[in-house]
């Protein structure tokens, strides 16, 4: 039974983590009505991002999240410029495949630079562990960051689409069949 709990506790933190890409996934396609293939590959170079920012240049977990979410910002500008605004008025299809392709590029692009062994980052809430069920189940530090962070975040995200002008832009946008 534990070892059920202990499997439970492990996909409640991965299925957090997805829930927040899916909710990434849904927003644009409620939108635009377009599916992002790279939407995911702006995520590891995120992650790259903030690797390199910690590990090479010292600096610390808040100042490496800050210059990642300014640089995925700019790549999304970037590719929204470069291969999705000539396509505003092309196919759908034209625009699923160019998309696919951005996808591929990021790839390859990561690929190229970072190679392809594993990365590691070291945890900024220690390796601690909360021991439940008399010591048989554990949940560590990560994992109940993890959850709380992605719980804080949907909930942002949720009054900000509920009670912001922009969210309410957006809303509009993505009601609009014109």
């Amino acid at each position: 039974m534990t070892a059920f709990l202990q499997q439970l506790v492990n996909g409640i933190s991965l299925g957090s983590i997805y829930a927040l890409i899916a909710l990434g996934y849904t927003m644009v396609y409620g939108i635009i009505k377009l599916i992002n293939f790279a939407h995911g590959d702006i995520y590891m170079l995120g992650a790259y991002c903030a690797f390199l920012i910690t590990t090479y240049c010292g600096l610390g977990f808040i100042p490496a999240l800050l210059i990642s979410m300014i640089f995925c910002g700019v790549v999304g500008v970037l590719i929204e410029r470069i291969a999705y605004k000539p396509l505003r008025h092309a196919s759908k299809l034209a625009v699923l495949i160019t998309a696919i392709g951005a996808s591929y590029f990021l790839q390859n692009v990561a690929l190229l630079i970072f190679g392809a062994n594993t990365k590691s980052f070291t945890s900024i809430v220690g390796n601690g562990s909360v021991q439940l069920a008399g010591g048989a189940l554990s949940v560590t530090m990560v994992t109940i960051v993890t959850v709380i962070a992605c719980v804080v975040i949907m909930i942002g995200l949720m009054a900000f689409m509920k009670y912001s002008k922009a969210g309410h832009a957006m809303l509009a946008v993505s009601e609009d069949d014109g």
